[in-house]
């Protein structure tokens, strides 16, 4: 519960400082809300050395709260893998398949927010520069290799404990730039976001593994990045900066 409290309260802050800042653009209008979809290039980071790249997708909804600050609500789905039943792959023969469901909410801060232009195209290119972070859940739904198949390990009817679904809190850490495409009136309506994400997960479950320390090296929060490309359509409720 701290946690959770801790990051709703930076989500909160985040906003908080946005709409105290002064706007030091000249007055346009905006969309307030929007729809779009996007696919990741995504990578686990577990207590398993090994890990394999796959590809994740989304949908999400937005409320703008100014042209530059984006409120979020995400649904992900995805596969993330690792490890392998051989000691160059795993030294414990170890291997999961998790075909994830995630939902989170997250705010963006762009520089645009605070930036005056002036005339200067090199600050008016900066304006799309954004960082933010959330809060979620995620779903795990693991395949997992249970029993030990590595004589060297102990006994071949050891079964590493854990469990293969799970949900857990989870908080994800958001850089990018966002390019916005104007209408006729000079209005964004179409957003075209590159973006790296590192997904914060609490819990074992992301790999569904949870071995004792005491035999299991233990050393990494459980978490996964993930590299997007995303496209938004911004429409109704039109408001002024």
């Amino acid at each position: 519960m701290a946690k959770t409290r801790f990051a709703k309260g930076i989500l909160i802050l985040i906003f908080s400082v946005g709409a105290l800042v002064a706007r030091a653009q000249s007055d346009f209008n905006f969309q307030k809300y929007g729809i779009g979809t996007g696919v990741s290039y995504i990578r686990g980071y577990t207590n398993l050395n090994r890990q394999d790249n796959h590809f994740a997708e989304n949908v999400n909804f937005n409320y703008y709260l100014s042209p530059y600050i984006p409120l979020t609500f995400e649904v992900q789905k995805g596969t993330l893998s690792g490890g392998g039943l051989t000691v160059d792959l795993d030294p414990y023969g170890r291997k999961y398949t998790n075909n994830y469901l995630a939902v989170m909410i997250h705010g963006d801060f762009q520089l645009g927010q605070v930036i005056d232009v002036s005339g200067d195209v090199s600050m008016d290119i900066l304006k799309g520069i954004y960082g933010g972070l959330g809060v979620g859940l995620i779903s795990d739904n693991c395949t997992t290799q249970r029993t030990n198949v590595i004589a060297a390990n102990g006994p071949l009817t050891y079964v590493f404990p854990g469990v293969d679904k799970s949900i857990n809190l989870m908080v994800p850490l958001r850089f990018g730039y966002e390019f916005k495409i104007t209408n006729d009136a000079d209005e964004p309506f179409i957003r075209i976001a590159l973006s790296y994400e590192h997904n914060l997960v609490f819990g074992q479950g992301l790999d569904g593994y949870n071995d004792p320390s005491s035999h299991f090296k233990h050393n990494n929060l459980n978490q996964y990045r993930q590299i997007s490309l995303g496209i938004k359509f911004d429409f109704g409720g039109t408001s002024a900066f």
